[in-house]
């Protein structure tokens, strides 16, 4: 063999999309996982009757009663594997992705990208709705295939064993996901580090894409973004919508956003909650007020939004794959991308805007932002996990987002 054939078969080789083997757990693990839970060490209670010091007692240690002894993991692994799944090496990394293609013809391909904390956990209930339209009151012509990918380092995908992925790198790697899927046409969409990554691919603007939808716009002005990141007051030439999500986003940069520092700062430090499942479950349950307080509910027998095994299912995932801190390691990895910020996005926009998100995104910031905007909605109900929590809205945001686009 000529030393340019090995060359080709090893990179014909790197580029083959693989089955992904089903997700069969060991059953040592989930009792160990058990046994680590109903054996952790607590601290006493806080000092104050609301959530200023964090995530309280009495919700961490409901979450932990139902996690050791009622929760099951096997259901959450049985949606898994009754779905489609592959992994592809790109870059030197193997990406782990769900790929569900749709019945009907002329589906539009649409890659979904999760954010942190989280998994592909937060997509599953949109997968039917978004390929099978029909059978969930939408129409054939509003079909897509779609993939979801694990982001490297979460999950079932490689995690990095050098530094370089960033969400540029990963926006630049979905693409080539698509294109070696043969979709030459196809559009995405993503919140939270996926909103990030998807606007990033807005940007670097490759061919193939026609459009972008983002459920966490990155609106903010640059000065303004400083302005709010410094604490100062609000300019005082801001329409009234434009203060709110002011003083909305600098209270997540002052109060909400702890986690984000800390792990963009030493993700390795974090080693506590690669240890405990309750410190892990505890830090991811710290994202934002809004969840805090939606998940907190469903710990007391609330049931809006999410269900606990849905907390618990993400939770999971991410003990089960020991992907706490390589998935931390993407805050350290952000260099010079605000969270909030404008990122000079040039594809066709579409914009959903859920109530209970870190920031109520005004539609003029929205439009100077996302020069094409195509469309721009405010629903009455959801949060910052928006595909997780009301899928059937975000179905139809979807829908309605992409069809000019068709």
């Amino acid at each position: 063999m000529t030393k340019t054939s090995a060359t080709q078969r090893s990179s014909a080789q790197a580029d083959a999309i693989r089955p992904f083997q089903k997700v069969n757990v060991p059953e040592t693990e989930l009792t160990e996982l058990r046994r680590r839970i109903n054996n952790t060490r607590w601290p006493e209670r806080e000092t104050v009757t609301d959530t200023t010091q964090g995530v309280q007692l009495a919700t961490t240690q409901a979450l932990a009663r139902y996690w050791g002894t009622e929760y099951d993991w096997r259901k959450c692994e049985a949606r898994l594997n009754a779905l489609p799944q592959f992994i592809t090496e790109i870059d030197g990394l193997d990406i782990h992705f769900i790929h569900v293609r749709s019945k009907h013809e002329n589906a539009l391909p649409v890659i979904v990208t999760h954010g942190w904390p989280g998994s592909i956990t937060e997509q599953l209930k949109i997968i039917d709705p978004l390929t099978n339209p029909t059978a969930h009151g939408g129409n054939a012509s509003d079909a897509f295939h779609i993939v979801v990918p694990s982001m490297p380092g979460y999950g079932f995908s490689g995690r990095p064993a050098t530094t370089g992925w960033d969400p540029a790198h990963i926006a630049r790697a979905w693409t080539v996901l698509m294109k070696r899927l043969g979709y030459n046409k196809f559009v995405a969409q993503g919140g939270d580090w996926g909103a990030v990554i998807t606007e990033l691919m807005g940007v670097q603007a490759p061919p193939e894409l026609l459009g972008i939808h983002t459920n966490m716009p990155g609106i903010f002005p640059a000065d303004v973004d400083k302005a709010a990141f410094s604490g100062a007051p609000a300019p005082s030439d801001l329409s009234a919508d434009e203060k709110t999500a002011y003083e909305s986003v600098q209270f997540v940069y002052q109060k909400g956003i702890a986690y984000g520092y800390q792990m963009g700062l030493r993700p390795q430090t974090l080693y506590g909650i690669a240890d405990s499942p309750v410190g892990l479950a505890a830090y991811f349950l710290d994202h934002d007020a809004h969840s805090y307080e939606m998940i907190a509910r469903v710990f007391n027998a609330g049931s809006e939004g999410l269900t606990r095994d849905d907390v618990l299912d993400n939770i999971t995932l991410t003990w089960l794959t020991n992907t706490a801190l390589s998935g931390a390691r993407l805050y350290w990895e952000n260099k010079g991308y605000s969270f909030f910020g404008v990122r000079g996005v040039v594809v066709p926009t579409a914009v959903s805007v859920f109530p209970d998100e870190l920031y109520p995104t005004p539609r003029s910031w929205a439009e100077r932002a996302f020069p094409k905007l195509i469309h721009f909605n405010k629903l009455p109900k959801g949060g910052h996990f928006a595909a997780w929590e009301q899928p059937k809205l975000f179905s139809e945001e979807l829908r309605a987002g992409f069809r000019s686009l068709r």
